[in-house]
């Protein structure tokens, strides 16, 4: 029998495409680092056994190996064991979880949250529980695949709307004649690394009548005064709730956000009004017919809440490095071109595929490691360096990163 994956995946080759695993370990084990290693916690990682300074991950915050996480895990792990043993609905939904929602609702200012075992699980069914046939959604063009396979499984007319393109939005919302409209964004997007305008965004939901889902994955964590996410860097909700300008006006608010990233633990929630929580809860699939996560992911991810409030200093530090990182290209004078972003995301266009790895290649020999990111992730010809900045790094280390891709070959 002739299977027709040769073929296929020589095309990848072809097109170096072709995606491929690394094994990725702490260079050192968290409980063996002493004072003296502490720039290496959550910055160097052995890739394929071989040590390097990676610019990889989306620890956006450093807390993957934090104490207090740590610390909570091992305490969560006597108590509950390491398996949460059948789905939330049966009985795998633990005091932890139950406190891990309060807390999430608490931090993001809405009413009620709805804990998922990952990200990609929660939009995949949080879409088809809000939307179905007859509906519409309008998505952007550079929305997140999770976002676009739940798109695509809810069965509603679907509107690609060019990428930040408010006024094409508002065209096509006008033009439609769906019994629910469903606008759906990134509200920092992972490859770009700019910020969605989440209250534009809402003035066209109030005016068309339509429902504003946001996917945070990449601004939960690093934005807002404490960490609240993108809503409170626009001033819209904080710790102390929904502020008073939206008042009344975030019943069609769907937020959703990924706690895999500067949570640094894994998995998702979905907040907002406590009705439409409850409709996902009884009809979104991945989270009906799917084994919870562990209780010990849940108490690791409420110690990592209390670190992002009570550690504001990692959010000034992540900013200091990004202004580093950004003064330090320009003045090295690299021949590509760095994409404007306030983020920690920093993508650094180089064009092809080929050029890409061959950039990527050359920073490994020096001991560096930004992934190469390449098409269908991408456009065609945007092939790309996504460099993720951490409040683990060092000043000296964004410097030596600099320094790396100054004596890539031009």
């Amino acid at each position: 029998m002739t299977l027709p994956f040769d073929e296929a995946l020589n095309g990848l080759r072809q097109n170096l495409a072709l995606r491929r695993r690394r094994q990725v370990a702490p260079v050192l084990a968290p409980a063996t680092l002493t004072p003296e290693d502490e720039a290496l916690r959550g910055t160097t990682y052995l890739i394929d056994g071989q040590p390097r300074l990676s610019f990889g991950s989306n620890d956006y915050l450093g807390l993957s190996q934090h104490p207090a996480l740590l610390a909570a895990a091992h305490a969560a792990i006597d108590r509950y064991g390491v398996g949460a043993t059948a789905s939330p609905l049966v009985c795998g939904h633990s005091p932890e979880h139950e406190q891990l929602e309060a807390a999430l609702a608490a931090h993001v200012g809405l009413p009620r949250a709805l804990y998922f075992y990952a990200g990609y699980a929660a939009n995949v069914g949080l879409v088809p529980a809000l939307v179905g046939r007859g509906d519409a959604v309008f998505s952007d063009a550079l929305n997140h695949a999770c976002l676009i396979d739940g798109i695509r499984l809810s069965r509603a007319e679907l509107h690609v709307v060019p990428h930040a393109d408010l006024a094409a939005l508002d065209a096509a919302l006008a033009a439609s004649t769906a019994r629910r409209k469903l606008v759906v964004t990134d509200a920092v997007f992972s490859m770009d690394g700019n910020v969605a305008d989440v209250p534009a965004l809402m003035a066209l939901c109030e005016r068309h009548d339509a429902w504003l889902l946001i996917d945070d994955a990449h601004g939960y964590g690093v934005l807002g005064p404490h960490g609240e996410g993108t809503l409170a860097h626009f001033g819209m909700t904080g710790v102390n709730g929904v502020a008073p300008a939206w008042q009344g006006r975030m019943d069609r608010l769907i937020y959703m956000a990924t706690l895999g990233k500067a949570a640094g633990v894994s998995g998702a929630f979905v907040a907002g009004h406590p009705d439409m929580v409850e409709w996902v809860m009884q009809k979104a699939r991945t989270y009906m017919f799917a084994t919870a996560a562990p209780a010990v992911i849940a108490a690791s991810l409420r110690a990592a809440i209390d670190v992002i409030q009570q550690e504001p200093q990692r959010r000034q530090h992540l900013h200091a490095l990004r202004t580093r990182l950004r003064e330090g290209l320009a003045a090295a004078q690299i021949p590509w071109i760095l994409m404007p972003s306030d983020t920690a995301i920093q993508p650094l266009v180089i064009g092809s595929n080929a050029d890409a790895l061959a950039v990527m290649a050359q920073l490994d020999e020096q001991g560096v490691w930004v992934p190469a990111i390449r098409p269908p992730t991408v456009p065609e010809g945007t092939a790309r360096l996504r460099i993720s900045l951490s409040a683990a790094h060092t000043l000296v280390q964004v410097d030596k990163l600099v320094a790396a891709l100054a004596r890539c070959p031009r």
